[in-house]
């Protein structure tokens, strides 16, 4: 990230205040001048829960996201801290820090299910923060995943009986999932097994079976994590402190202040977020920026105030339109420039026209001074006896080569010589009629040379000529081979990431289907197979329609064909040109 990026500290990117919500124009416009790849990493959770210490720990500082000592949460809305990717280079890490849900200040909370909707929307990981342990009653208090599928839609148009089927497709989409337990004082031991964080994960989200209205509580959201979200992990914590006074000062406290335990945790989190936290994608696989990440955030939050549900495939088709746009016009720029390039190379060829010129004049003069004397000498009659066209033709000869011997003649010199030549030409054939010694077949012989001679020096003229063009064809050639064979490989990687999405999204419907079948929930494994079944589908029909190739390249390639041919035109209209004057 360059220095004109730099973010000493963070700054809200959604306002939450009066009950509405708001973009902020500073935070839309400072991710507006980033334009490489952002992983985004948002924490949510209950409020108090200490959720902004982890993200400035990912921040790699002390101190920046408010933590709060008292019971009134600090973060209100969603913030912002982008920081320079710290193992990709060329990638902006984008932390997102939610306000605390279930605030009691706030009364009215029908905001904090919107709040927890678009930090699902706008990330590549979601963490989830909470305390003590992962029981009935902390899933409980996570309801608001069960809510995502009131909340959020992946098509702009649906039929009834499809709902079902677009809450399947959330795997598609979502971003990973991370559950941080803080305060964790329990043994990771199941039936007298040690367990990893991640099955003790796995274990809380086992469904019961039955279809009592209790049972379904139970399992609703365990099943919708399960079903929603591509990878789950889990960091459990110790306490950091050891009194209740220092829990307070976390923000101040050194690292030698801290519980040994509880370090090597929170290095082990941070870890985890760097190497295995993906870029941020669109459906269909394009890579956001920071740039597009920003208009996503005014089209979530502009849908949500208007009332309407945030549609994946809308917000898709307004980035495209954006984008459109933008290619239009860069296209207009390649075009543009294309056209000052032409410009360029017409001030180019009108400078090389007067340097011909000026050559020409200089070569003339040179002649002129180089055949004085032999002028004097064709005066005097010296060529009009015996012997005197060899004599004449000796002279001529050796003041062509003196004349090839002068420096810095410039571009017209071997054509200016020719053009004399063959204003001498009668002059010669004058000697040689004149001249009785030679005999009719060497007077034969002498033209056919002089006729070589003079052929050879159109052949070298022609020669430079169809030597330049070559490669101002060529090198246009190159241009354009490169434009496409760039824009070839975008359509390449984006095909190969849809077919990745859909992978990731099978391998985790397929992972969901074998514990299902495992714990003998028979029905809802058979729901699964179904779904399984249309995403491979899906994949064997995918054409790869990506958002690039679909909306850009139809508007971009004429664009991009166009000025290389209309540039090869005007110079091969001015070479001709060039030629017929001369």
């Amino acid at each position: 990230m360059s220095k004109a990026r730099l973010m000493p500290s963070p700054i809200c990117l959604v306002e939450n205040v009066n009950e509405s919500l708001s973009a902020c124009k500073d935070a839309i416009e400072f991710l507006s001048r980033i334009n490489e790849p952002v992983v985004v990493v948002s924490v949510v959770g209950l409020y108090r829960t200490g959720k902004s210490y982890l993200m400035n720990r990912l921040a790699g500082q002390q101190s920046g996201f408010a933590l709060g000592n008292t019971i009134e949460s600090k973060t209100k809305g969603i913030w912002m801290w982008c920081v320079p990717h710290p193992c990709k280079e060329g990638h902006t890490l984008v932390l997102l820090d939610t306000e605390g849900l279930g605030d009691v200040a706030k009364g009215d909370s029908k905001n904090d299910g919107w709040i927890f909707c678009l930090a699902v929307l706008l990330s590549s990981t979601l963490v989830y923060n909470s305390h003590g342990t992962i029981d009935n009653t902390a899933l409980e208090k996570l309801h608001y995943v069960a809510e995502l599928a009131e909340n959020i839609k992946i098509r702009s148009t649906e039929v009834a009986d499809e709902e079902e089927e677009e809450d399947s497709k959330f795997v598609q989409f979502f971003p990973s999932f991370t559950w941080v337990v803080k305060d964790f004082t329990l043994e990771l031991v199941i039936e007298g097994k040690r367990v990893t964080e991640d099955e003790y994960l796995e274990f809380a989200l086992q469904l019961k079976k039955g279809v009592s209205r209790k049972i379904n509580d139970y399992n609703l959201p365990r099943e919708c994590i399960k079903r929603y979200f591509p990878s789950r992990k889990c960091f459990v914590f110790p306490f950091p402190v050891t009194s209740q006074e220092d829990m307070t000062r976390l923000e101040i406290l050194q690292d030698q202040d801290l519980a040994q335990q509880f370090l090597e945790v929170t290095g082990h989190f941070c870890d985890n977020m760097f190497v295995n936290s993906a870029v941020k994608r669109l459906k269909g696989g394009h890579i956001v920026t920071g740039q597009l990440l920003g208009r996503l955030v005014e089209i979530y939050v502009d849908t949500i105030n208007s009332g309407e549900v945030p549609c994946l495939d809308n917000a898709v088709v307004v980035l495209a339109n954006l984008e459109n746009q933008a290619a239009v016009q860069e296209a207009l720029k390649v075009y543009r420039r294309g056209m000052e390039e032409e410009a360029v190379y017409m001030c180019y060829v009108d400078l090389l026209e007067e340097n011909q010129m000026a050559s020409e004049r200089k070569c003339r003069d040179l002649l002129k001074n180089l055949f004085s004397d032999m002028n004097k000498r064709l005066q005097d009659g010296e060529y009009s006896q015996s012997g005197g066209y060899e004599l004449y033709k000796r002279d001529r000869d050796a003041i062509v080569k003196q004349y090839r011997r002068e420096p810095n003649k410039g571009v017209r010199a071997e054509a200016v010589l020719e053009e004399f030549l063959k204003e001498r030409k009668p002059e010669a054939n004058s000697i040689l009629c004149m001249d009785n010694k030679l005999t009719e077949n060497e007077k034969q012989m002498k033209k056919e040379k002089e006729k070589a001679a003079l052929l050879e020096q159109k052949f070298k003229e022609e020669e430079e000529k169809r030597i330049e063009m070559e490669r101002m064809k060529e090198t246009e050639k190159v241009r354009h081979e490169d434009m496409v064979k760039q824009m070839q490989e975008k359509f390449n990687k984006e095909l190969e990431q849809q077919q990745q999405e859909m992978n990731r999204a099978t391998e985790s419907k397929l992972k969901e289907w074998e514990e299902m079948l495992k714990r003998g929930f028979k029905e809802k494994a058979e729901n699964l197979e179904g779904e399984i079944k249309k995403l491979n589908n899906e994949k064997e029909c995918s054409s790869g329609g990506a958002i690039f190739k679909d909306y850009v390249m139809p508007l971009l390639s004429p664009l991009v064909e166009m000025v290389p041919n209309l540039l090869m035109q005007r110079s091969m209209l001015k070479s001709l040109k060039m030629g017929l004057k001369h």
